[in-house]
């Protein structure tokens, strides 16, 4: 795959702040976890990228939180997103928030990811509709020297094509925060509720839920036999059955 981005624009936010209403969408993000907090169980919640690492986790029910990221003070690990220092089939949920927009091969993020998890477990992503008034300012110049417009946003389409190719079921998606991201404060006015509430399709994130699914391999038998090498006729007659009757013929 071509990378998204290359390494001289490869320039990653270290937080929510260098976002205009970087902490309202952070909080959005936050509660649109929550429920599915309830429903996630385990040992260990990796909370990948710098953005993931400022995401209030305090919610979910997995014993222990583990932050990886590269500038974020909150980061436990310092490590790439698509080379995480842990081991395969060893944790229970993935958050990648916001992620692969700053990625160089989002695609190989989504596959460590899987790599990471065990069997069953939950991948949560969140990222930036194209389709909405943040894709739409992406057009506009001044906007591409700004977060988030520096970096590419996928398609939840997309994403979900590249979720399913390395072997996750999508449970959910969802979208929301209805802003152009452009003011400096978040508008709660009863308009926005309304916007977020009727036309959450051109919100400006969506959130994916997927679980990773490993199918047993059961060897399956044929049902067929194959064909005997040699004659029915003689079948079951032994050598020595077949001397006594020569020579009981020759006498």
């Amino acid at each position: 795959m071509k990378p998204a981005l290359s390494e001289k624009d490869h320039i990653v936010p270290s937080g929510w702040r260098q976002f205009r209403q970087g902490d309202a969408l952070s909080a959005a993000i936050v509660a649109q976890l929550a429920p599915w907090w309830q429903q996630i169980f385990g040992y260990y919640l990796l909370k990948v990228g710098d953005l993931s690492c400022e995401i209030d986790t305090s919610a979910s029910k997995v014993q222990q939180h583990i932050a990886i990221g590269n500038q974020s003070p909150a980061a436990m690990l310092r490590a790439q997103p698509d080379a995480l220092p842990v081991s395969g089939n060893s944790v229970d949920a993935v958050l990648l928030s916001h992620c692969l927009e700053f990625s160089a091969d989002p695609h190989h993020v989504v596959r460590e990811a899987h790599r990471v998890l065990l069997s069953d477990g939950y991948l949560l992503l969140t990222g930036v509709n194209p389709y909405s008034a943040v894709g739409l300012m992406k057009a506009w110049p001044p906007c591409r020297s700004r977060y988030p417009w520096q970096g590419r946003f996928f398609s939840a389409s997309r994403v979900i094509d590249w979720l399913h190719l390395v072997g996750f079921e999508v449970l959910a998606e969802q979208r929301f925060f209805c802003s152009a991201l452009l003011a400096e404060q978040h508008d709660n006015s009863r308009y926005q509720h309304w916007l977020e509430r009727y036309l959450s399709f051109v919100g400006s994130s969506y959130l994916l839920v997927a679980r990773k699914r490993e199918l047993p391999l059961t060897p399956v038998r044929p049902k067929w036999q194959p064909e005997p090498a040699f004659a029915q006729s003689v079948k079951g007659v032994s050598a020595r059955q077949g001397a006594v009757n020569t020579d009981s013929g020759s006498c």
